[in-house]
């Protein structure tokens, strides 16, 4: 065989090894071809491929092996299996830019899945070299590094605090600061990864100077970036005071409360999320979001979005409230009490009724005049429909009914009470009657009325047990009446009545 034969077949070889990963690659991308091509034994087929003295081989296989391991859990858990993973490390601190780019895919395609998977790249001594491509010099090689950091970071503390260990976090602070909007979504995704487990890896990324450079980018034009920058500060602030101040003080209001006003419906939610954890920490914290807007800012933002957008709203405005009088006053003069019963009765998710019932709750349990605010949205009948559903979870009938405690026992305006006589299982109506007897000894015209409105007549008909709470505040209420007019409306009464007539032996 001629040198030319030779160098043809060879030549072919790589054409045909070319064009096989290419193929695969392709194939790779349809979900339909996946279950084909695992059957095949197409990974033992690319292993060796990553190794090929033609880098273009190389990369195209790692490329094809990242869109396997991407689709389950089963095809990554076959990379590991496949001892794929140090041949990839190996490589990744040796080979150029597109051949990094492409071995950082599959890492984070196999860290992605499970906390078992992200851990084996971790015990490969994949981390190190992870980091180093930080401070590679190309854009996409830092965004690929940093992707698969926050992939494996995100599952637990252990494997977060592994990826602070390697020295990621003050390279990811490097990397919001670069100017590649897509590094910088990375970068900010990855701390807020980092930073959700626990307090002390929240105060690493602080530490590393992250909170002035991610606040400087909260009215960015790109929205994504947006997203990420409000999560990672949200992550920060939720685990303390000390660390919600430290995102206060960032001079973060009144400039966070545009984006609730966002087109993005996830720019406005991860804006309400910052913002109630900040909230949820103290009356100081709370009453600085009042003093910048915040309150009425987040009503606005829960009347213009449906679903799961609105729950940190929500919740923001319940821990407002929760904080003291003037706190949750603030949020009625906000009208906020309106907007929540709103959410009440037109969302259909039940985690979302429950919070909006336990934000109602916190407002109304403070004072009479609270409670009212309350009544007259007529939220209290909607909130003893969903407790006393069948249809609703159980953690909504839990928040429903703690709801309805909590303003009953301070609400003193009777026409909001009044239905609860006829409609309220005994446990509700307890309540009810107990507040009737508070008010009716101190206001005549409540009296009156209690009796032309049929009030009194009902709670005549109420079976109570002897020497119970709901006794005694039916003798408390039955007090306030002449004992004729009590008799008059308590049940047999008309019975009692014919019976005279039947015995009475007229005088003629």
């Amino acid at each position: 065989m001629s040198q030319r034969q030779v160098l043809q077949v060879f030549e072919q070889y790589q054409k045909a090894r070319t064009q096989f990963v290419q193929m695969v690659a392709e194939l790779a991308t349809r979900p339909q071809n996946i279950e084909t091509l695992q059957n095949a034994g197409v990974m033992s087929l690319l292993r060796p491929l990553l190794l090929d003295v033609v880098p273009t081989i190389q990369q195209t296989a790692a490329l094809a092996l990242g869109r396997l391991a991407n689709y389950n859990d089963d095809l990554a858990e076959a990379v590991v299996k496949g001892d794929i993973l140090p041949q990839l490390v190996y490589s990744l601190a040796e080979q150029n830019r597109f051949y990094k780019k492409a071995a950082a895919f599959v890492l984070r395609a196999v860290g992605k899945h499970s906390p078992q998977l992200a851990q084996a790249i971790v015990d490969c001594g994949a981390l190190d070299t992870l980091v180093i491509c930080l401070e590679d010099f190309d854009p996409g090689v830092k965004e690929a590094a940093a992707w698969a950091l926050g992939y494996i970071a995100r599952h637990n503390g252990e494997l977060s605090q592994a990826v602070v260990d390697a020295g990621a976090v003050p390279l990811l602070v490097l990397c919001i600061q670069e100017p590649e909007i897509a590094l910088k979504r990375i970068a900010a995704s990855a701390l807020s990864d980092i930073s959700k487990h626990s307090p002390e890896l929240a105060q690493t990324v602080v530490d590393a100077g992250a909170i002035a450079h991610l606040a400087q980018m909260i009215l960015n034009l790109d929205a994504k970036l947006k997203r990420q920058v409000l999560s990672a500060l949200s992550q920060i602030a939720k685990h303390s005071v000390d660390l919600a101040e430290m995102v206060v003080e960032a001079e973060i209001f009144p400039v966070v409360l545009t984006c609730l006003k966002d087109k993005d419906e996830y720019v406005k939610k991860n804006a309400s999320t910052l913002i109630r954890e900040i909230a949820k920490h103290t009356p100081e914290l709370s009453q600085l979001i009042v003093n910048a807007g915040g309150v009425a800012a987040v009503i606005d933002c829960i009347g213009s979005c449906k679903g799961n957008i609105r729950l940190p709203g929500i919740m923001m405005l319940g821990y407002v409230a929760a904080h003291s009088e003037n706190l949750a006053m603030a949020v009625i003069i906000s009208k906020g009490v309106p907007q929540l019963a709103v959410c009440l009765s037109e969302e259909s998710e039940d985690h979302i009724k429950a919070a909006a019932a336990w934000a109602l709750g916190q407002i109304g349990r403070h004072t009479p005049e609270h409670a009212r605010a309350v009544a007259v949205t007529n939220a209290l009948p909607i909130l003893l429909t969903l407790y006393m559903s069948q249809d609703s979870s159980e953690d909504l009938q839990i928040k429903s009914k703690k709801a309805i405690k909590n303003i009953l026992q301070k609400c003193t305006y009777l026409p909001a009470l009044e239905p609860f006589l006829y409609d309220a299982p005994p446990n509700i109506l307890k309540h009810v009657v107990g507040q009737f007897s508070k008010v009716l000894p101190h206001d005549s015209k409540a009296r009156r009325l209690f009796v032309t409105s049929g009030g009194l007549k009902k709670v005549q008909e109420i079976k109570a047990e002897p020497g119970s709470l709901l006794q005694e505040y039916i003798n408390n209420i039955n007090n306030c009446y002449p004992e004729e007019i009590v008799r008059y409306y308590s049940p047999g009464y008309s019975e009692t009545l014919l019976q005279r007539v039947d015995s009475y032996q007229p005088l003629i």
